[in-house]
């Protein structure tokens, strides 16, 4: 797959991100600026005080009431979802989780981080006794194979808004001999599933990319069963709700990224309780995602000429360079992000809602 070159960006990048992306800048240097610009972030989105911060907040859940579920959802397509399925597997663990891992003090590799994450997904959203299960946002299939094959009574119906993705879970269910696992490609916005069909919805770092939450949170209420529950893992920031632009030059991850996403607060999903209350929250620390971020960068610069060569199928021999430097920016401003402040602006959240 190419991306044609006028779908990439009409904003020209200013000098500085040109530079970082040639290459020609050590990464300690990329690390620090990309520091510098966390800082910059967080003193314009407190500017004006509490007072003010307040009301821009209350601004920004005004709006997402009135938007779409979800917006340029095929932007979000193009930047990650419809690259080859090989440049994950040099990239992520053996399981092929996009999304933050779990890192204590006996984790040795991102295998392990992944399994240790998968495992606790299944205990806080209480799968054990679940019968249906739908997952929103399947990825690459970690948890969706993860839950089929402990789960082997259950019946998993997981959606994606790609038909690579599809494709390639169901290969590996047949690779695997498992039947119990149904994948649909969807966009979220026009998904239509019977009423009081589950037991267990899950989402993996889907929300993030999901606009509406009211709308959404109540489509969801009505697919669950009368008790069923919800369980939804996020990136977000500790108290600031708010939008990734694409305009102006130093709006980068927005623009070659997250086009359509935004950076939920921790307490934002506990805002739309209309149809479904929560039960539990959890925070985890931003240093996980710090280390799972750093560990595919390794994997990236580990298998260099491999992921080469992906780029060059994907992007354009003229723009595989920059496009591979890009994917290691992205990789670096991950990891400094989650870990600015030793974790504690920038984290993990976990939810258990109930009908």
């Amino acid at each position: 797959m190419s991306v044609p070159a006028a779908e990439e960006t009409e904003v020209r990048e200013s000098l500085a991100t040109r530079l970082a992306e040639s290459g020609r800048l050590p990464d300690a240097l990329l690390r620090m600026g990309i520091r510098r610009m966390c800082a910059q972030r967080l003193k314009d989105e407190r500017k004006g005080g509490t007072g003010a911060v307040f009301e821009r907040q209350q601004a920004w859940l005004d709006g997402l009431r009135e938007d779409a579920i979800a917006v340029e959802t095929q932007a979000a397509n193009r930047q990650h979802y419809e690259l080859p399925p090989e440049f994950f597997r040099l990239c992520l663990g053996k399981n092929l989780k996009y999304s933050s891992c779990f890192w204590d003090e006996s984790t040795t590799d991102l295998t392990q981080a992944e399994e240790k994450m998968l495992r606790l997904y299944c205990e806080r959203a209480e799968l054990a006794n679940a019968s249906r299960i739908l997952e929103l946002g399947c990825g690459w299939g970690s948890l969706t194979l993860w839950m089929a094959e402990r789960y082997p009574k259950a019946m998993i119906t997981a959606v994606s808004n790609s038909r690579f993705q599809k494709e390639f879970i169901e290969a590996r269910c047949r690779e695997r001999a498992i039947f119990n696992v149904e994948i649909i490609t969807a966009d979220v916005n026009a998904l239509q599933l019977p009423e009081e069909m589950f037991d267990r919805v899950v989402s993996i770092e889907m929300f993030e990319h999901m606009r509406n939450y009211q709308e959404l949170l109540s489509r969801v209420a009505n697919w669950l069963k009368p008790g069923g529950k919800l369980f939804v893992h996020i990136f977000c920031h500790r108290e600031l709700l708010y939008l990734f632009e694409t305009e102006g030059s130093d709006n980068w991850m927005g623009r070659h990224f997250f086009t359509g996403g935004l950076m939920p607060a921790a307490d934002t999903l506990l805002k739309f309780q209309e149809k479904l209350t929560i039960e539990e929250r959890w925070l985890l620390s931003g240093t996980h995602y710090e280390k799972t971020a750093n560990a595919w960068l390794e994997n990236q610069d580990a298998n260099h000429d491999q992921v080469m060569g992906l780029m060059r199928q994907t992007y354009g021999v003229a723009d595989a360079s920059r496009w591979y430097q890009r994917w290691r920016m992205f990789w670096m401003a991950c990891a400094e992000l989650f870990g600015y402040a030793g974790g504690n602006e920038w984290m993990v959240a976990h939810y258990r809602f109930t009908r």
